[in-house]
Order: structure tokens, then sequence, then C-alpha cells
């Protein structure tokens, strides 16, 4: 019994070890997304960026539909930083979020988005237009 006991702590350890390992070899890249927004209850987004990884750019293709209240119209460019990814590829995903709200010619905006493979967008940006919002939405990146 007391054999299982200790193989089971040392495969907790092994484990946990390489987990360690795993995010110590995740590296970080720079972001910069220009992104449209418009919308009247059903929202949708469309827009283009750049990921700029291990000194290479690779473009973006953004994509969403946002539901909640939405009213108007905007563009926001965001620039920020993409972590926890280990090749370029691991930042096309859906990103979710709910969030609130708005811009009356200028406003500014921040935010940490997460998708699926664990590709954390630290983004801020200005936003220009005239937009009210209230929604849950998603946001789609690819690489073109």
């Amino acid at each position: 019994m007391q054999v299982l006991s200790g193989l089971r702590v040392g495969l907790i350890a092994i484990a946990a070890l390489l987990s360690a390992a795993l995010v110590a070899n995740a590296d970080s890249g720079t972001i910069s997304i220009r992104i449209f927004k418009a919308g009247f209850i059903v929202g949708g987004s469309a827009g283009s960026g750049v990921l700029t990884f291990q000194g290479r750019s690779y473009p973006l293709s953004i994509g969403g539909l946002s539901y909640g209240i939405t009213f108007g119209a905007s563009e926001t460019h965001f620039h920020g930083t993409v972590s926890n990814i280990r090749r370029p590829s691991d930042v096309a995903g859906v990103y979710a979020q709910a969030g609130a709200g708005a811009a009356v010619i200028k406003g500014a905006q921040a935010v940490v988005l997460t998708n699926q493979s664990g590709a954390v967008l630290t983004l801020t940006g200005e936003q220009n237009g005239l937009i009210v919002s209230l929604d849950l939405s998603g946001l789609a990146l690819s690489l073109k």
C-alpha cells in the first residue's frame, strides 16, 4: 500500500514538472488589430491585424458576432501582447467576452481575452464612432 502511495506521489511530481516545462516553453508576441463593429440588437465585426512573433510578422483575419444591446458603429485599433503561445497558429481561435461600453466620437478600450488553446490577448486601444453596447460577443482570429 505504501509503495502505491509513493508511486502516486512520484507520478504527480513528474506531471507537475512536465507541466511547468511546457509553460516555460511558451512564448509571447505583439499584436495589432483593427476591428469594425456595427449593430442594431445583433452586431457584427470584421477586421484585420498583424501578429509579430519571434521576429516574423503574420497577417490576421478577424470576424465576429455579438448579441445583446448594440446600437451604432465603431472602429477600434487595438495594440498589445499575446502570451502563452508556442507557434503563430496558437493565436487562431475564438475569443469570447461579455461587456459593456460606449463611444461618442472617441473612447478608450482595454480587454484581456483567452482562446481554447490558452493564448491570452492583452489589448488596449482607441474606439472611434458612435456606439452603445451591452452584449455577449465572440471574436474569431485566424492566420491569413
